[in-house]
């Protein structure tokens, strides 16, 4: 049984805590936050003996096999460090750090140990997404030329997510202050990975970041400073160009993915909502391999469905069981936040960037 224990327990902790208490290979242990209520609430809500409002404490617990890092992003790097020099297995949440510095800070402490360490782009869990990659990887779409990859959220506009001007949960995503790097530290880190796991490192970018919510308005300590959308054009490189966009004004969408890719024998599209009970299919089409028979032959998409694939959090578990480190891994994270910090400095420049 692999012992888990948990920092950070705000609302994404519980779909950490649901995961590992439901393998039957793992059980969390014991917890660690700084607010001792919230810490009391989300323990007795998962039956969690063991809790620490110190990080350090906790890490002396040699009982403990891993931790999963669930506190804001200004906090990753520290206590993933932490817990890596404690000899600690370390699952994170994404962005893997603020910085691309700090990642490799992260990936310099891994260096000589054998631990298991994984970032949680949770996107991968969907095993539509995991075949479209391998398609694309195996070249059945033959050379890839054009791409667009977007991601929909709507909480900014719509009452479907409850109110963000009242819930912190929401209010210190759009706060610097509080360790926000705004739609693109959070979402936008889903959407590069998702755009360029499947066709390779991408080469150079043009970003733009716009704040449309009040900038620089104020509730309660929260000043609203973040961006909160992102649009920008990408080269990788193999040569293929396309665009990658994020935003939380996409009024009459509730969390949604799309990604086509389009290559000189095929195409492939997908797009989603929910990895687990929607992204298990996507579409396949290799129109330039077929003779039209007329101008009203239409042109025809396969819809290919998928058995479910491993999510990151059971293959964190396995990792360790058998020794051997799957993707997302630690690495993995610190390239696409060198992207992320790209598109700053891009947006800032106003023009074209390399990216390595």
């Amino acid at each position: 049984m692999i012992k888990i224990a948990i920092v950070g327990t705000g609302g994404i902790a519980e779909w950490h805590a649901s995961a590992f208490k439901n393998n039957k290979d793992s059980d969390v242990i014991a917890a660690c936050d700084v607010n001792n209520e919230r810490l009391n609430v989300f323990c007795d809500k998962f039956d969690i003996k063991k809790r620490y409002n110190n990080v350090d404490e906790l890490l002396e617990n040699e009982d403990i096999d891993a931790v999963t890092n669930t506190t804001p992003d200004a906090f990753h790097k520290e206590i993933s460090i932490k817990a890596i020099k404690k000899n600690k297995h370390i699952f994170c949440e994404k962005p893997l750090a603020e910085n691309y510095n700090d990642t490799k800070l992260m990936c310099e402490a891994l260096e000589g140990k054998n631990l298991i360490n994984m970032v949680n782009f949770s996107y991968r869990n969907s095993s539509g997404y995991q075949e479209l990659c391998e398609m694309v990887r195996s070249g059945k779409i033959g050379n890839v030329f054009h791409m667009d990859a977007n991601y929909y959220q709507s909480w900014l506009t719509s009452n479907y997510w409850g109110n963000w001007k009242e819930e912190d949960k929401w209010l210190w995503r759009l706060s610097s202050k509080h360790g926000s790097k705004g739609t693109l530290g959070d979402i936008g880190v889903h959407i590069f990975d998702f755009a360029s796991f499947p066709i390779g490192k991408i080469k150079k970018l043009n970003a733009h970041l716009k704040t449309f919510k009040s900038k620089g308005d104020k509730i309660k300590d929260y000043v609203l400073d973040a961006n909160d959308t992102v649009v920008s054009m990408v080269e990788f490189e193999n040569g293929a160009i396309g665009t990658v966009n994020a935003t939380r004004f996409a009024t009459g969408f509730k969390n949604r993915l799309e990604l086509r890719i389009f290559g000189d024998k095929g195409a492939v599209k997908i797009a989603f909502d929910d990895a687990i009970t929607e992204g298990n299919k996507f579409m396949f089409t290799n129109d330039t391999q077929r003779e039209f028979s007329s101008k009203e032959d239409k042109l025809q998409w396969e819809e290919i469905k998928c058995q479910p694939t491993l999510t990151n959090f059971e293959k964190f578990i396995e990792s360790i069981k058998n020794n051997n480190n799957q993707e997302p891994d630690f690495r993995r994270g610190a390239e696409i936040q060198k992207v992320l910090d790209k598109c700053y400095e891009s947006s800032k420049l106003g023009g074209w960037i390399e990216v390595n």
